[in-house]
Protein backbone atom coordinates (compact mmCIF):
# COMPACT_ATOMS: atom_id res chain seq x y z
CA UNK A 1 0.00 0.00 0.00
CA UNK A 2 1.04 3.30 -1.25
CA UNK A 3 1.01 6.26 1.47
CA UNK A 4 -0.03 9.58 -0.27
CA UNK A 5 1.88 12.62 1.11
CA UNK A 6 -1.21 14.86 2.41
CA UNK A 7 -0.40 18.75 0.74
CA UNK A 8 -0.57 21.29 3.34
CA UNK A 9 -0.79 24.97 1.64
CA UNK A 10 1.31 27.10 4.20
CA UNK A 11 -0.02 30.61 4.24
CA UNK A 12 1.64 33.77 5.44
CA UNK A 13 -0.41 36.47 7.37
CA UNK A 14 0.66 39.58 7.10
CA UNK A 15 0.10 42.19 10.19
CA UNK A 16 -0.40 45.89 9.37
CA UNK A 17 0.76 47.95 11.38
CA UNK A 18 -2.56 50.19 11.94
CA UNK A 19 -3.98 46.65 13.05
CA UNK A 20 -1.21 45.29 14.98
CA UNK A 21 -2.54 46.97 18.54
CA UNK A 22 -5.93 45.08 17.93
CA UNK A 23 -9.17 46.46 19.38
CA UNK A 24 -10.49 45.56 22.72
CA UNK A 25 -13.65 44.17 23.11
CA UNK A 26 -15.92 43.03 26.48
CA UNK A 27 -19.23 42.14 24.62
CA UNK A 28 -19.65 40.27 21.63
CA UNK A 29 -23.46 39.65 19.43
CA UNK A 30 -23.44 36.94 18.01
CA UNK A 31 -26.49 36.18 14.78
CA UNK A 32 -26.42 33.61 12.09
CA UNK A 33 -28.39 32.95 8.89
CA UNK A 34 -28.58 29.97 7.47
CA UNK A 35 -25.00 30.76 4.81
CA UNK A 36 -23.20 33.05 8.23
CA UNK A 37 -22.28 33.76 11.26
CA UNK A 38 -21.82 37.49 12.10
CA UNK A 39 -19.78 38.63 15.44
CA UNK A 40 -20.16 42.15 16.16
CA UNK A 41 -17.68 43.09 18.88
CA UNK A 42 -18.05 46.07 21.19
CA UNK A 43 -17.47 47.84 24.22
CA UNK A 44 -19.60 47.97 27.13
CA UNK A 45 -18.28 50.73 29.47
CA UNK A 46 -19.99 51.61 32.94
CA UNK A 47 -22.57 54.43 32.82
CA UNK A 48 -22.49 54.75 28.73
CA UNK A 49 -26.08 52.76 27.52
CA UNK A 50 -25.04 52.66 24.22
CA UNK A 51 -22.52 50.42 22.62
CA UNK A 52 -20.97 51.17 19.66
CA UNK A 53 -19.80 47.93 16.99
CA UNK A 54 -15.72 48.38 16.58
CA UNK A 55 -15.74 45.18 14.28
CA UNK A 56 -17.82 42.99 12.65
CA UNK A 57 -16.50 39.01 11.69
CA UNK A 58 -18.72 36.98 9.27
CA UNK A 59 -17.59 33.34 8.52
CA UNK A 60 -19.31 30.70 7.02
CA UNK A 61 -20.75 27.88 9.55
CA UNK A 62 -18.26 25.72 8.81
CA UNK A 63 -15.33 28.79 9.47
CA UNK A 64 -17.56 29.24 12.75
CA UNK A 65 -16.75 25.85 13.86
CA UNK A 66 -13.12 26.31 13.29
CA UNK A 67 -12.90 29.28 15.25
CA UNK A 68 -14.57 27.62 17.92
CA UNK A 69 -12.77 24.93 17.94
CA UNK A 70 -9.59 26.78 17.97
CA UNK A 71 -10.79 29.07 21.02
CA UNK A 72 -12.15 26.08 22.91
CA UNK A 73 -8.33 24.62 22.05
CA UNK A 74 -6.96 27.45 23.62
CA UNK A 75 -8.66 27.99 25.95
CA UNK A 76 -7.84 24.32 27.78
CA UNK A 77 -4.32 25.67 27.07
CA UNK A 78 -4.26 28.73 29.03
CA UNK A 79 -6.37 26.76 31.89
CA UNK A 80 -3.86 24.24 32.16
CA UNK A 81 -1.21 26.98 32.82
CA UNK A 82 -3.31 29.47 34.25
CA UNK A 83 -6.23 27.83 36.15
CA UNK A 84 -9.59 28.17 35.29
CA UNK A 85 -11.57 30.99 33.67
CA UNK A 86 -14.25 31.75 36.44
CA UNK A 87 -17.24 33.12 35.41
CA UNK A 88 -19.59 35.41 37.58
CA UNK A 89 -22.76 34.31 38.19
CA UNK A 90 -25.59 35.09 35.96
CA UNK A 91 -29.44 35.65 35.51
CA UNK A 92 -31.12 33.71 32.72
CA UNK A 93 -30.99 35.31 29.40
CA UNK A 94 -28.07 37.85 30.71
CA UNK A 95 -24.55 37.26 29.47
CA UNK A 96 -21.29 36.61 31.69
CA UNK A 97 -21.06 40.66 32.00
CA UNK A 98 -24.67 41.35 33.50
CA UNK A 99 -25.82 42.87 29.80
CA UNK A 100 -28.47 41.77 27.87
CA UNK A 101 -28.74 42.64 23.77
CA UNK A 102 -31.39 44.11 22.46
CA UNK A 103 -34.00 41.42 21.14
CA UNK A 104 -35.84 43.76 18.73
CA UNK A 105 -33.28 44.92 17.04
CA UNK A 106 -29.92 43.76 15.96
CA UNK A 107 -26.99 45.71 14.24
CA UNK A 108 -26.68 43.66 11.59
Amino acid sequence: MIEEKKKVQQINIELDPDVSSGEYANFVVVTHSPAEFVMDFTRILPGVPKAKVHSRIIMAPQHAKAFMNAMQDNIRKFEYKNGEIKMSNREEGFSAFGVKPPTDKLPN
